[in-house]
């Protein structure tokens, strides 16, 4: 009886630990590119799992969350004007009524900074929401600092 009651528990568990798998349809990642000696590109780049999709930044009130860029602000490097996206797919949904703007499989998002020392190190986060045909996601905060040399 005791092996039944343990063998039920770990299928328990089993199926528990199946459902609670949290979803990260978003991978993001890093790299820079030095264009002269004071300044940089800062390139971030979010890798969108197949079916799944990620908002722009330019949306309207009522929509869904855009994607969004903070960054820390530093003595050692100022931005140079905002946070550039790939042109967006765009089109009429539904859910809020207006013409949205998303990306699909890859989006490659630059951010140009004047460099004002050495070793700098740019930090910030970067929200974002994720859906596919099916759901959404909460919006979801994710941080990076970046090293240039």
């Amino acid at each position: 009886m005791r092996k039944i009651i343990f063998l039920c528990c770990i299928a328990v568990l089993f199926t528990v630990s199946a459902y609670s798998q949290i979803l990260e349809p978003v991978k993001w990642s890093y790299s820079v590119k030095r264009t002269s000696a004071s300044t940089a590109t800062v390139f971030i780049k979010a890798t969108i799992d197949k079916g799944w999709h990620l908002y722009s930044q330019v949306a309207r009130t009522g929509g869904p969350t855009p994607t969004a860029f903070s960054f820390q602000s530093s003595k050692v490097f100022d931005l140079i004007g905002k946070t550039i996206e790939p042109k967006p797919i765009t089109m009429f949904e539904p859910v809020f009524f207006m013409e949205i703007g998303y990306f699909e499989s890859t989006a490659i998002f630059r951010q140009k900074v004047k460099l004002k020392g050495k070793n700098v190190t740019v930090k910030g986060k970067v929200e974002y929401m994720a859906c596919n045909d099916k759901m959404c996601l909460p919006p979801t905060e994710r941080e990076f600092s970046i090293h240039i040399k």
